[in-house]
C-alpha cells in the first residue's frame, strides 16, 4: 500500500497579512507611539491650541531639528557603531560658520563651505581612527566629544573673549545662501488657502501660519533620502551588513571600512546642517549649543526601532522617534506641566520603547 507525500507548499508564496507585514518593520513600534502620544495630547492637551496650525508647526520644528541628526544617527547604527561628538559638532560647525563671517567678513557660502568642509573633515577622520585602530567607536567619538566642545570654547575665547558669537543677520545681507538654512517655504500656498478660507487667520488677515519652516523640508528631505538609500541601493544593504556581521560581510565583499567612514561622514554632515539652521535663525553661535544632542539622537533612533547591536532599523522609524519626541517636548509646554519634568518623560519612554520594541520583534519572530 503505497502512500502519497503532498509537498508542503512554499512559504515565500503564502499569503501575509497587512498586519504580520508591519509587525516586521522596525519603525511599526514608533508609529504605534506616535498614534498613542497624538491621543494622549488629544485628550489631555485638548483646548490648548497644541493641535491647531500654529501648534503643529511649533513640534514638527522642534521634532525636525532633531531629525536630522536622528536619521544620520540610525543609519551609522544600523552599520554597528556610534557618534557621540554629534553634539558638540554642533557647537564646532556653529562657530565655523559664525567666526569667519562675522569676525573676517567671509560671505556666507565661504564660511558655510569651510564649516561643511571641515565637519566632513572630522567625520572622516573618526570613521579612519574607528576602522584602521579597532577601537570602539563609543570610545574614539567620546574622545572627539571634548575636542570639539574645547575648541568650540577656547577658540572664540580667543579671537573675541567670548564664547557667544552674534551679529550673524547683520552680515548675511541678500546672501541667497542663507534660503538654504532659514525662513519658510510655501508662503504663497499658505495665503491662498487663507483667502479660500481653508486655514485660520489672525486678526490681521493673515494666515495662522505663514509657511512650513525651511528646517522641516530638510528633515523630511533627509528621510527620504535616507530611506531610499537603506531599502534600494546597494549601499544600503552594504549597511546592513556591516551592522550585522562586518567580518562576514567583508568576506563576500563589502567595502566595510569605506561604509563605516562615509556614515561617520554623513553623521558630521548632519551635525553642520543642525548648526546652519540654528544660527541662521537666531543669528548668532554659541560654544553650548548641542549639549546632549547625542544622547538625544540615540534615544530617538532606538524609539524608531534600532537595535544597540546594529543590523537592524530605518530611518523613518528614527523620524518618528524624533517625532514623539517633539510632542512630548512641546505637549508638556502646552498642558502647563513644569518642564522640569521633561528628562524623567525622556528616560520612561527610552526604557517603554526598548520594552515594547522588543515585544513587538518577539512576536514578529513568532509570526513567521
Amino acid at each position: 500500500m503505497s502512500t502519497t507525500v503532498h509537498p508542503s507548499p512554499d512559504e515565500r508564496l503564502q499569503r501575509v497579512s497587512p498586519l504580520k507585514k508591519a509587525l516586521h518593520r522596525p519603525e511599526f513600534g514608533a508609529v504605534a507611539g506616535t498614534l498613542l502620544v497624538i491621543a494622549f495630547f488629544a485628550l489631555v492637551a485638548s483646548g490648548t491650541g497644541m493641535f491647531s496650525g500654529a501648534g503643529v508647526i511649533n513640534f514638527l520644528e522642534v521634532a525636525a531639528q532633531l531629525g536630522i541628526i536622528a536619521v544620520a544617527a540610525a543609519l551609522l547604527m544600523i552599520g554597528g557603531e556610534f557618534d557621540l561628538s554629534i553634539g558638540s559638532m554642533i557647537g564646532f560647525a556653529g562657530m565655523l560658520i559664525a567666526i569667519p563671517a562675522v569676525q573676517y567678513g567671509w560671505p556666507l557660502w565661504a564660511a558655510l563651505a569651510f564649516a561643511f568642509g571641515c565637519a566632513l573633515a572630522i567625520g572622516a577622520l573618526n570613521g579612519w581612527l574607528v576602522v584602521r585602530t579597532g577601537l570602539p567607536s563609543f570610545i574614539v567619538t567620546l574622545g572627539f566629544l571634548f575636542i570639539l566642545r574645547g575648541v568650540a570654547i577656547g577658540v572664540p575665547r580667543l579671537v573675541a573673549d567670548r564664547t557667544q558669537i552674534g551679529g550673524v543677520h547683520d552680515v548675511i545681507g541678500n546672501d541667497w545662501f542663507a534660503a538654504l538654512f532659514t525662513g519658510e517655504v510655501g508662503e504663497g500656498l499658505f495665503r491662498w488657502l487663507a483667502e479660500a478660507g481653508l486655514i485660520a487667520t489672525n486678526f490681521a488677515g493673515n494666515p495662522s501660519v505663514s509657511g512650513i519652516p525651511v528646517s522641516i523640508v530638510w528633515w523630511l528631505g533627509m528621510t527620504a533620502v535616507a530611506t531610499w538609500v537603506l531599502l534600494f541601493t546597494r549601499f544600503g544593504n552594504w549597511i546592513f551588513a556591516c551592522g550585522g556581521d562586518k567580518n562576514a560581510a567583508r568576506n563576500v565583499g563589502v567595502p566595510v571600512n569605506l561604509v563605516k567612514i562615509v556614515l561617520f561622514m554623513f553623521t558630521a554632515f548632519a551635525a553642520c546642517v543642525f548648526a546652519a539652521l540654528q544660527v541662521m535663525d537666531t543669528g548668532s553661535a554659541d560654544s553650548i549649543r548641542g549639549i546632549l544632542k547625542e544622547l538625544e539622537a540615540i534615544i530617538a533612533v532606538v524609539i524608531g526601532g534600532a537595535l544597540l547591536t546594529g543590523g537592524y532599523g530605518s530611518a523613518i522609524g528614527a523620524s518618528f522617534g524624533a517625532l514623539i519626541f517633539g510632542m512630548v517636548q512641546m505637549g508638556i509646554f502646552y498642558t502647563g506641566v513644569n518642564t522640569d519634568w521633561f528628562q524623567v518623560f525622556l528616560g520612561a519612554m527610552l526604557l517603554i520603547a526598548v520594552l515594547f520594541n522588543n515585544y513587538v520583534r518577539r512576536k514578529a519572530l513568532e509570526a513567521k
